[in-house]
């Protein structure tokens, strides 16, 4: 069965009102747009089928592309990232929303499913689970995923649906590196934006934004003492960099670990140890990954652990940590605090996993700050629009943010924050255009 909202508790909306106000405050860039789209309409008759966490940020984006026109359709990206009661004030706003904290498998995907059943015009994915879903469906595939959603569906004419879609957009690097998969395999069958690989996305959002909420979700979950713990961070792509910029800052001794040389050069030359996760494991206090790939902790390297060291993941999925080899190791478990469980091993040691070992910074806390937030989804909101005025003109790939929108999303935030910057010269202009002039 279709239904219109399926949320936690409708009671919580006014509470989730507040939250929403607070990140509009922060939020001036996508603000700014709303505006524009008040006024233009250009979302006018679209539908709009995202699968983003459901958070206060978001709501102000979501809130935007209503405000443009766009019916939208909400459902989550991660089973424990909802915030309820932002869900809760946007089925108010007139969003239909398909989330809550803690759903199953099953209802997540039921959730996919109904945005799916809307039939939309444009996808917003965080992680490629709505794109991956649609595609499997119309290539008439049996998975789980396809399983789950028919449930809810029934026999949609999935080809029909799919070929409606105009694009999409894509927020993370996990999704980005699925979708290009796709789009190698000729199964992609629609222009995705990877809003992903903006400027204004992942040199903010990725760094400044996973560094420092990674780092408030480890210490709202474990209350620990970070200076003087060694901590190690696996990846070194702008997210890994981040989270190990504010460790160190911390006070924390930062070793990373990479299978790229070449970042494994760049962490060494921007002052962290750099080693083998077989090696760091005995070692390591506390233990973040941030690769995007799978086991990339596991057995041999849980076995290695000190008593009492942490695990969590600033990854997208919950496969980073691998969870069966630890479980498997494991002869007791409890949940010691909230988001946190302990693991008693058949040697004694003691490990921790932080939120079932997925997004540490969602689950054990509240995501990225609302600032930087601000160009992520003032990206995504512009990225809608292009796709709705130019999507029937582009073949099915994975296709960077339009460099004027990046561009003008830097723009409007140095406004917001009241920064100027220079200007060319037209001789300066004419100088970078020319070849003539050498020394002299």
């Amino acid at each position: 069965m279709v239904r219109e909202y399926w949320v936690k508790d409708l009671s919580l909306a006014s509470r989730g009102r507040l939250q929403i106000e607070w990140a509009e405050r922060h939020m001036p860039v996508l603000l700014r747009i709303r505006e524009m789209f008040e006024k233009e309409k250009p979302l006018k008759g679209i539908t709009v089928g995202a699968c983003l966490h459901v958070t206060k940020e978001t709501a102000v984006l979501v809130r935007t592309l209503k405000a443009g026109g766009a019916e939208v359709y909400l459902c989550a990206s991660n089973p424990l990232s909802t915030q309820d009661e932002v869900a809760a004030a946007l089925v108010e706003d007139g969003i239909h929303v398909f989330a809550w904290r803690g759903m199953s498998t099953e209802e997540y995907y039921s959730a996919i499913a109904h945005v799916i059943s809307a039939e939309p015009d444009v996808t917003i994915d965080d992680g490629a689970d709505l794109v991956t879903t649609l595609h499997k469906l119309a290539r008439g595939e049996k998975t789980m995923e396809t399983e789950i959603a028919k449930k809810v569906t029934g026999e949609l004419d999935f080809e029909k649906l799919i070929s409606k879609v105009r694009g999409g957009t894509e927020e993370t690097t996990t999704g980005v590196t699925r979708l290009r998969a796709m789009a190698r395999a000729g199964m992609l069958r629609y222009p995705i934006i990877a809003v992903n690989d903006a400027y204004t996305k992942y040199l903010f959002d990725n760094r400044y934004g996973t560094g420092q909420s990674t780092i408030d979700g480890i210490l709202r979950a474990t209350n620990i003492l970070l200076a003087g713990k060694v901590v190690v961070v696996a990846g070194y792509g702008w997210v890994g960099r981040g989270i190990a910029m504010r460790a160190r800052g911390m006070g924390a001794r930062v070793i990373v670990t990479e299978v790229n040389p070449i970042r494994a050069l760049e962490a060494l030359y921007d002052g962290f140890e750099v080693m083998p996760m077989s090696k760091a494991a005995e070692i390591g206090d506390v233990f973040i990954t941030a690769t995007g790939n799978i086991k990339v902790i596991r057995k041999e390297h849980m076995e290695k652990m000190k008593d009492g060291a942490i695990l969590c993941n600033a990854g997208h999925f919950n496969v980073e940590v691998w969870i069966p080899d630890l479980e498997e190791l494991a002869i007791e478990k409890r949940e010691i605090r909230p988001n946190v469980v302990e693991y008693r091993l058949k040697n004694g040691k003691r490990l921790y996993l932080l939120g079932e070992g997925r997004l540490v910074n969602l689950v054990c806390a509240e995501g990225h700050p609302s600032e930087v937030m601000d160009m992520s989804f003032a990206n995504q909101a512009l990225s809608v629009r292009y796709l709705v005025e130019h999507g029937k003109e582009m073949r099915p790939d994975v296709y960077r943010v339009p460099a004027e929108i990046d561009e003008l999303v830097a723009r409007l935030k140095l406004e917001c924050l009241g920064v100027e910057i220079d200007t060319l010269t037209p001789e300066q202009e004419r100088y970078l255009k020319s070849w003539e002039m050498g020394t002299i």
